[in-house]
């Protein structure tokens, strides 16, 4: 298979899994890749096996990039980039317009998964978007997946972690322990919410729905 292909290896998912710490769940595809083959980013199943929605499609996972990302995260970058968007028109429609495409893609990762429409996400992205800037890794990710110039907040976080990491440039070697046994017990959140009773339910009707006509931003969803 070659190095730059989208279809998951089990090498890649055992990667992923050491790179998280938590075994991987539900990745359609690797549409980042480092330079060296291994993983920088998982296009994860809309709907988890375990029935929870998951609006996170572009998860990014090589450490050293989300620690950079976090870096700028404690820096107040968000707050920042809100700030501008709430002033710069072009950079809000550019903003809006990424949103839609992250959109376009999770239906194509949700068919090419095979699965059922996700109505409790439906018209959520992530990160925040369209109107503001909460989690620059999703931003991050997006922009790894999808390429440079569709979102333009995720860009530029790459361009402002590329001091200390950039996709060019491979340092894995010193990124994860390779050597660690891959992890086999999810203590994460979502399985933590899926065995509290969270997991997949019917959608009510339209009369019992509670987020009927609410904006998306105020449904309750599961995020990364």
């Amino acid at each position: 298979m070659p190095v730059n292909s989208t279809t998951p290896r089990p090498s890649d998912l055992d990667t992923i899994s050491l790179q998280l710490s938590r075994p991987v769940r539900d990745v359609v595809e690797i549409p980042a890749r480092c330079v060296c083959g291994n993983p920088l980013v998982a296009a994860t199943a809309p709907r988890l096996s375990n029935g929870i929605p998951f609006p996170t499609t572009f998860y990014l996972t090589h450490p050293a990039a989300t620690a950079a990302v976090s870096r700028l995260e404690a820096a107040g970058v968000m707050a920042e980039m809100s700030q501008r968007l709430t002033t710069d028109e072009q950079l809000a429609e550019s903003y809006r317009q990424a949103h839609e495409n992250y959109l376009t893609e999770r239906e194509r990762i949700r068919s090419e998964a095979g699965l059922d429409p996700v109505w409790e996400i439906e018209g959520v992205s992530a990160g925040g978007m369209p109107e503001r800037v909460k989690c620059l890794h999703v931003l991050a990710g997006h922009a790894l997946a999808v390429g440079p110039g569709i979102n333009p907040l995720g860009d530029e976080t790459l361009e402002l972690i590329s001091g200390s990491w950039t996709p060019e440039t491979c340092i894995c070697a010193t990124s994860w322990d390779h050597e660690a046994p891959v992890p086999q017990r999810d203590l994460s959140r979502h399985v933590r919410r899926a065995n509290q009773g969270f997991a997949r339910q019917q959608p009510p009707s339209r009369a019992e729905d509670p987020h009927q006509g609410a904006p998306a931003s105020q449904r309750d969803t599961e995020t990364a």
